[in-house]
């Protein structure tokens, strides 16, 4: 699965690169992650609890920040496994930071892949899911930055 999308952020880049840098604070935008430990710098282990369809999932997650140039770039790994069932969740973020006449536009790709049975619940419900997951970090970004406004694509 691929994502794509873009966000303008009132703020300057700096100052928006060093939030989502933050692992604490970016992990209380995804909804369901908690339990965030630094397990060395750069390399962090969470629990994730989400519900795809009629399932509820819980995952053990390792994430490998693996490039984060500021202002200009974050790039990560992400590792999974869900307790209690087969599967494997794999993914790779990208965050790139541009300057746009009244703030920074955050450009952002993630790719995952789901294996086991999470794989086999269907792309239509995960795409939707996925897209649930997106509109609420974007919200919960925008309360990190008052005069955000609506400006997701």
């Amino acid at each position: 699965m691929k994502f794509s999308g873009e966000l303008t952020v009132p703020a300057p880049r700096e100052a928006v690169f060093d939030r989502l840098r933050d692992a604490p604070f970016f992990a209380s935008c995804v909804e369901g992650v908690g339990q965030l430990n630094e397990t060395a710098p750069d390399h962090y282990a969470a629990r994730f609890a989400t519900r795809i369809a009629y399932i509820r999932f819980e995952f053990e997650l390792t994430v490998e920040v693996v490039r984060a140039e500021r202002p200009l770039i974050i790039e990560a790994r992400i590792e999974g496994k869900p307790h209690g069932v087969v599967g494997r969740l794999s993914g790779v973020s990208a965050a790139r930071f541009d300057e746009t006449e009244g703030g920074t536009k955050v450009s952002y790709n993630i790719e995952a892949t789901l294996t086991g049975r999470l794989g086999s619940i269907g792309q239509p419900v995960l795409n939707s899911k996925a897209k649930e997951m997106e509109k609420q970090f974007v919200a919960n970004l925008r309360r990190a930055f008052p005069g955000s406004g609506d400006q997701a694509a």
